[in-house]
């Protein structure tokens, strides 16, 4: 199934811009400069909003403006209205599992804590879209997780996680075209 709504999950305003949470910012952003579009607010589906045409699929890049907790409202807005089904749908997102630097494609599956996700499976009523894993690292602690995510990574974490946003941007013309498969091989191959 082709990629139609590309979704960038992180925090809204220039006090939250550099955190390690709004890596899905980072890339929904790095792709509207690759396609040279740019972001327009959409009150009605409480996100910023760009469109492109690749290989004459539209495609629309958002961030909602919800603030991560409540990100599903404005990707379920956005999908009903276009009429988008879930299979169609990349969400890009931060990950503590993944060690920075190392990004990957997962279709479905659960939350894993992470609050986007969570409120984006509830506002849909399915698990079942793509997911890009941008990571992070962990802080070791549970306790530490909250204050690490909506803090700036160090300069060498962000240098790896630039690294994987460009990897993640050579493949998603891949997922647009409907190539998961692919795709998910390419990127998990590259690192």
């Amino acid at each position: 199934m082709a990629i139609k709504l590309i979704v960038g999950l992180g925090n809204p305003g220039k006090d939250y811009q550099s955190h390690r949470h709004n890596v899905g910012f980072w890339f929904v952003d790095s792709l509207a400069r690759l396609y040279s579009t740019n972001f327009k607010k959409e009150a009605k589906f409480m996100c910023d909003l760009a469109k492109v045409n690749i290989d004459g699929n539209v495609v629309r890049f958002i961030k909602p403006y919800t603030y991560m907790n409540r990100s599903g409202q404005s990707v379920q807005n956005i999908a009903k209205f276009y009429q988008i089904e879930c299979n169609e749908i990349l969400l890009a997102h931060d990950d503590l599992d993944l060690n920075p630097g190392t990004a990957r494609i997962k279709y479905s599956g659960g939350h894993g804590g992470h609050n986007g996700l969570r409120d984006t499976i509830k506002a849909l009523g399915s698990n079942d879209f793509y997911r890009l894993r941008l990571g992070i690292g962990h802080p070791g602690e549970s306790s530490k997780v909250s204050d690490f995510v909506l803090h700036a990574p160090s300069i060498s974490d962000i240098e790896l996680i630039q690294n994987a946003l460009v990897d993640s941007l050579n493949i998603v013309e891949l997922l647009i075209s409907g190539d998961a498969e692919k795709a998910m091989k390419t990127l998990h191959t590259n690192q």
